[in-house]
C-alpha cells in the first residue's frame, strides 16, 4: 500500500481489539472451568483440554495463517479469520457434551490462527512508511496481548459470577460482527500473490506440536519414562523433523526455512518462547493460588489481577516504546526477563495463610514490568529483518513460538506443580508448596531466557539518521 492511510488509527483499533480479543479467548474460560465440568461431564484429567484445544489449534496453524495472510490477501484471511472465531464460539457455547466443547475451542482456535499473523500483516502495511508510528502502533498492538491474557480471567469472573459458562463464548458474536463490519471501511485490502499451500508441512507441524503438548500433559500420570510417554514424545520428534524435511523438499514451503538466515530471527523467537513459558505459566498458577489458597471467588479473583492489566498498559504504552527507540532491543529484552525472574522468584515466596498486598501485589507488579519490557522489543526484533512479502510468515513463526512456549511451560510447570503437592484439592499447605514449585520454575525459565539472549542476540550497531532507516528494520540494532 503506497498511500498513507488517514483512518490508520481507528484501523490500529480494530487490531488491536482482535488481538486482544485473540488473546484473551486462552484466559476468559479459566474462572468458568468447575461449571463447563459440572455440566458437561468432563473428568478431571480432560478438563484441561478446554484449554489446551485453543491453544494447540491456535499455536499449531499460526504458520499457515501467516502463509495464507501472504497468498491470500491480509484482510481476507482476518476476515476469514473472524467467521470462524464467531462460529467456533457459538459451538462452544451451545455445547451439550465434552467433545462437542473441545471441538467448538480447537474451531475459535482455527479462527484466532488466521487474525493473528493478518493483524500483523495490516499493522505493517498501515504504518510501516514512518518508524515512529510504527514504534507507538507496535506498542499499542503488543500491549494488547497480554492485557487480553489478563483482563480475560477478570471479564471471565464477573460472567460466571453473574450470569453462566456459555456466555464467556457467547460474548465473542456481536464483538466478531461489529469488527467484521467495520473491515470494509478501516482496513486496506492488501493484494495477494500466486502460490500454494503446502498442506502436508501444515498437517505434520500441527500434529507435531500437538502430540508433544499431549505427551508432556500426560506425563505425570503416565510417568515421564513410561512407554507410551516415550512413545509420544517420539511420534511429536518425528513429526516435527519431517515438517522440516518437507519444507526443503518441496518447491512453496509453508516455513521456507531460509528467513531462519534473517539476522536475530532465531534469537528473538527463543526469547519468545522462553518469555510465554515463564509468562503464562505465572498467570495460571497465580489464579489457582487467589481462588484455592487464599480463598477468592470468581469476580475477586479476576479483580485481583487488574493492578498488573494496568501495570502492563502503563509499560507497553507510556514506557518501553520510549526506551525501545533508545537503547534498543536487546537491552530490554535481557532486562525485562531478568525483572520478570525476580517477580516471579517473588511469587515462589507465597505463604497458605499469605495476604494479597503481602505477597501477590509487589511481587505481581514486578513480573508485570518485566513482561511489558521484553515482549514489544523480542516481537519486533522477530519482524524487523524480514522482506515485506514475508511479514505474515514472520508473525506466524512468533506467535507460533510463543503460545508453543506457552504450551509446553504450562504442561512442565503443571507436571513439578502436582508433583510437589498442587493436586490437593482442600489442603493449603500442600497446595501452596506445589505453587512455589511452579512460581520457582517459571523464575528459572525468564532468568535462563535473560542470559541466552545477552549472549546469543547480536550487539547494537548504531542507528542511521532518524527517519532514513527503512520501515523493515526499526528495531535492528537488537
Amino acid at each position: 500500500m503506497d498511500a498513507i492511510s488517514p483512518r490508520r488509527w481507528r484501523a490500529l483499533i480494530v487490531l488491536a481489539a482482535a488481538q486482544f480479543m485473540v488473546i484473551m479467548d486462552t484466559s476468559i474460560i479459566g474462572v468458568a472451568l468447575p461449571d463447563i465440568q459440572r455440566d458437561l461431564g468432563f473428568t478431571q484429567s480432560g478438563l484441561q483440554w478446554v484449554f489446551n484445544a485453543y491453544v494447540i489449534a491456535f499455536g499449531g496453524l499460526l504458520l499457515l495463517g501467516g502463509r495464507l495472510s501472504d497468498l491470500l490477501g491480509a484482510r481476507k484471511v482476518f476476515t476469514a479469520g473472524w467467521i470462524i472465531l464467531i462460529a467456533g464460539s457459538a459451538i462452544a457455547a451451545a455445547a451439550g457434551d465434552a467433545w462437542v466443547e473441545i471441538a467448538g475451542r480447537g474451531v475459535q482456535g482455527i479462527g484466532g490462527a488466521l487474525i493473528a499473523p493478518a493483524s500483523m500483516t495490516l499493522l505493517m502495511m498501515l504504518f510501516g512508511h514512518d518508524r515512529r508510528e510504527l514504534g507507538k502502533a507496535m506498542a499499542l498492538y503488543g500491549a494488547a496481548a497480554p492485557a487480553g491474557g489478563t483482563a480475560g480471567v477478570f471479564l471471565g469472573g464477573v460472567i460466571a459470577e453473574y450470569l453462566s459458562w456459555p456466555w464467556v463464548f457467547i460474548v465473542y458474536i456481536p464483538i466478531g460482527v461489529a469488527t467484521l463490519l467495520a473491515v470494509p471501511a478501516l482496513l486496506p485490502a492488501v493484494g495477494g500473490r500466486r502460490g500454494t499451500v503446502d498442506v502436508l508441512g501444515a498437517v505434520a507441524v500441527t500434529a507435531g506440536i500437538a502430540l508433544a503438548v499431549f505427551a508432556i500433559v500426560r506425563a505425570p500420570e503416565q510417568g515421564w519414562t513410561s512407554a507410551a510417554t516415550s512413545l509420544e514424545l517420539a511420534g511429536a520428534v518425528a513429526l516435527l523433523v519431517l515438517f522440516l524435511l518437507v519444507q526443503r523438499a518441496v518447491r512453496a514451503p509453508l516455513m521456507p526455512l531460509g528467513i531462519w538466515r534473517t539476522p536475530g530471527l532465531a534469537t528473538a523467537n527463543l526469547a519468545m518462547a522462553l518469555l510465554g513459558a515463564a509468562w503464562i505459566p505465572m498467570w495460571y498458577f497465580l489464579n489457582l493460588y487467589l481462588q484455592q489458597v487464599l480463598g477468592y471467588g470468581a469476580f475477586a479473583g479476576g479483580a485481583a489481577l487488574l493492578p498488573m492489566t494496568v501495570t502492563i498498559m502503563i509499560f507497553m504504552i507510556g514506557v518501553t516504546a520510549r526506551l525501545l527507540g533508545r537503547f534498543g532491543a536487546k537491552p530490554l529484552i535481557v532486562i525485562g526477563l531478568l525483572v520478570l525472574a525476580a517477580g516471579v522468584a517473588g511469587l515462589s515466596l507465597v505463604r497458605a495463610e499469605g495476604v494479597f498486598a503481602v505477597d501477590v501485589l509487589p511481587a505481581s507488579l514486578v513480573a508485570a514490568a518485566g513482561m511489558s519490557l521484553a515482549y514489544i522489543p523480542a516481537m519486533m526484533s522477530a519482524m524487523s529483518g524480514v522482506r515485506p512479502e514475508e511479514s505474515g510468515l514472520a508473525s506466524g513463526i512468533v506467535n507460533t513460538t510463543y503460545q508453543v512456549g506457552s504450551a509446553l511451560g504450562l504442561a512442565v510447570m503443571t507436571a513439578i506443580a502436582t508433583s510437589r503437592g498442587a493436586a490437593e484439592l482442600g489442603d493449603a499447605a500442600r497446595l501452596t508448596g506445589g505453587f512455589q514449585a511452579a512460581f520457582a520454575g517459571a523464575g528459572i525459565i525468564a532468568a535462563g531466557g535473560a542470559v541466552l539472549s545477552l549472549l546469543l542476540m547480536r550487539a547494537p550497531k548504531a542507528a542511521t539518521t532518524e527517519g532514513a532507516e527503512p520501515a523493515g528494520d526499526i528495531s535492528r540494532n537488537r
